[in-house]
């Protein structure tokens, strides 16, 4: 095992995220084999970085590696990580610099971190995702925080602890496929934008005064025009397209503020991120 070679005391903690297949009956049989193993099975889908939050909330080690359970972060780099960290560092994030995943992932992956790196005003690097490795004390500080829509590496970014890369070895995906399409990576980036950055809200101010602006001047040429020219206004078709523009216009940007309202009605329920069905090989 991966942990045996460089850690005495260990645990491993499978979180089941409302899987529909049968990875909780997987979960169980290991877990029945090995009291290393232990397992939380969470009442429905909560989120992958929900998912974090409740396997963090039930570690107990000092140091906690947090990697997706496709297996293509290998568990074999977890040394290389735990060494970097021993360097002084407090967050160690895994580079992957030879990603071995399809095209459409690729590019996925690259849309997803450009436009969360625009909306959010925060460098992103499509080469970094959640394999890390963290300390007692970043783990103890992401867990006081309780917003609703958290995103595990930008969260630990915000914390501001001591941080680190170390390139490692990224594998090929034997089973099953990402659930991440273009579509959905979008929608996850202008959730996490809108839950750590207000910049969509100065973008919307922006282009209104950037259109209030270019109408007023636009209102000026014709009253100089109408004066000094003598020339009538013109352009009804004209006016009743630009009319539907700017009423579009405003309409996303009440959207945009609808978002925000939003966000705030879902953190003023103060609902749990995550509620666990059934544990295995831990206290209740």
């Amino acid at each position: 095992m991966a942990l045996s070679g460089f850690a005495s005391d260990y645990e491993i903690i499978m979180v089941n995220d409302g899987s529909p297949d049968e990875d909780w009956a997987v979960i169980k049989v290991l877990a029945a084999g090995d009291r290393h193993i232990k397992g939380v099975s969470l009442s429905r889908n909560f989120g992958q970085h929900n998912a974090i939050r409740a396997g963090m909330q039930y570690a107990s080690c000092d140091w906690v590696v947090v990697m997706d359970a496709d297996l293509q972060d290998a568990p074999e780099e977890t040394p290389v990580l735990y060494a970097k960290a021993m360097e002084g560092y407090d967050v160690v994030f895994a580079r992957r610099n030879d990603r071995q995943d399809s095209l459409s992932k690729k590019l996925s992956s690259v849309v997803f971190h450009r436009f969360l790196a625009f909306l959010s005003g925060m460098p992103c690097d499509c080469a970094i995702g959640n394999f890390s490795i963290v300390s007692r004390k970043v783990r103890t500080a992401f867990l006081r925080l309780k917003e609703q829509s958290l995103c595990y590496p930008f969260t630990l970014r915000w914390l501001g602890f001591k941080i680190a890369e170390a390139d490692v070895r990224h594998c090929a995906r034997k089973n099953g496929k990402t659930s991440y399409s273009i579509r959905k990576s979008i929608g996850l980036a202008a959730s996490i934008a809108l839950s750590h950055s207000n910049k969509p809200l100065w973008i919307s101010i922006a282009v209104g005064g950037a259109f209030s602006t270019f109408s007023g001047i636009y209102g000026c040429l014709l009253i100089i025009r109408h004066f000094f020219d003598r020339c009538p206004v013109q352009g009804w078709t004209s006016l009743m397209v630009s009319l539907y523009f700017l009423c579009g216009l405003l309409l996303v940007q009440l959207g945009v503020v609808g978002l925000y309202v939003g966000r705030i009605f879902e953190e003023a329920k103060a609902r749990p991120a995550y509620i666990a069905d059934e544990t295995l090989n831990l206290p209740d």
